[in-house]
């Protein structure tokens, strides 16, 4: 078995000060090992990096069309939103469609990330509710898969029907039997996997085969998340970010806990990676650099030169050092 090797470093002057470590896979559409770092065999819970497979059997059962759900909705089931009104206003309305409400949800409440949000609440003396949820869009998924199956209201749990199909479709596309789950932060079991499994899993959708129901679900869900970059994360966060810069070329989603996956359909390859210690600001980083590597990512775009190669600031914003991929990442 390969340790975890350094992947981020951050120096301030002439020092280098901490280093992230971690593991990283680049697979191929045949499902092979184009590149890895650490140990590709590495067992991980995805989080939300896994959501685009969660959603998959929103579509594959019919339930999406049945439903008319729209892109922008199939974005939001994959998505880990700041709680703006973009996407609070979507998810209320989504709940209305089905004709439930905030407390059918599962996914507990969340203070907004989305600052104006978190303000307006705070000035009205008013409660964050389930919808300001990160996790909101995919539970209004699973709801709506749901009704659709006629399953009872604890969706979330190990043995209900929504979960059931979120398994089959996770242990399908990663090729490998799931050795366990864990509790997500929105209280949905969390499928884990080795990275290679999650690598293998984004070829997949990079690589999807329009020609079978499969791909064809695939491929609505990465061009809802291209097309709709804001809904999948938000202003200023990582994912929304880099996908513009990308120019709808390549889906990438984050997860807690320092995991991030790409999807690039161009290559017909995906990516998986894991920040050993679980830092954000390292998965960001080594992301960036290896989709700098690959070619589609452009090195001097300022949503890339946010989160590698960046500068360091202070509170007076004196440039105190730089946050780096190792050499050899990119």
């Amino acid at each position: 078995m390969t340790t975890a090797v350094p992947m981020v470093e951050l120096w301030r002057g002439p020092f280098l000060e901490s280093v992230h470590s971690g593991h990283a896979v680049i697979c191929d559409e045949a499902g092979q090992i184009v590149q890895a770092w650490g140990d590709p065999d590495q067992v991980i819970l995805p989080r939300s990096s896994s959501k685009i497979i969660q959603a998959l059997p929103l579509i594959e059962s019919g339930a999406a069309d049945a439903f008319g759900l729209s892109v922008a909705q199939l974005a939001l089931s994959c998505a880990s939103h700041k709680g703006a009104a973009i996407h609070t206003d979507r998810v209320q309305a989504w709940l209305g469609d089905l004709g439930l409400s905030d407390a059918d949800l599962r996914c507990g409440t969340e203070v907004p990330r989305d600052h104006p949000a978190r303000d307006d609440l705070i000035k009205t003396d008013s409660s964050p509710c389930q919808y300001h949820n990160n996790c909101s869009g995919k539970h209004s998924g699973f709801l709506t898969l749901n009704k659709h199956l006629g399953g009872g209201p604890e969706y979330i749990d190990l043995d209900h029907p929504v979960q059931i199909a979120v398994k089959e479709a996770h242990e399908s596309v990663t090729e490998m039997d799931t050795p366990g789950f864990g509790i997500d932060g929105c209280s949905a079991p969390n499928f884990a996997t080795i990275v290679h499994g999650l690598a293998r899993a984004m070829a997949k959708f990079a690589s999807a085969d329009e020609t079978t129901s499969r791909g064809q679900a695939m491929t609505r869900l990465v061009n809802a998340m291209v097309t709709y970059p804001e809904l999948v994360a938000g202003e200023g966060r990582a994912c929304t970010e880099l996908m513009r810069a990308m120019d709808g070329r390549v889906a990438i989603k984050t997860g807690a806990e320092g995991v991030f996956i790409a999807i690039v359909p161009e290559l017909k390859m995906g990516v998986a990676l894991k920040i050993s210690d679980g830092t954000t600001r390292a998965s960001e980083c080594a992301m960036a650099a290896i989709l700098v590597k690959l070619g589609v990512l452009d090195a001097n775009h300022p949503a890339t030169l946010k989160r590698w190669n960046a500068p360091i600031l202070n509170r007076r914003d004196v440039d105190t050092g730089i946050m780096r991929a190792v050499p050899g990442l990119f």
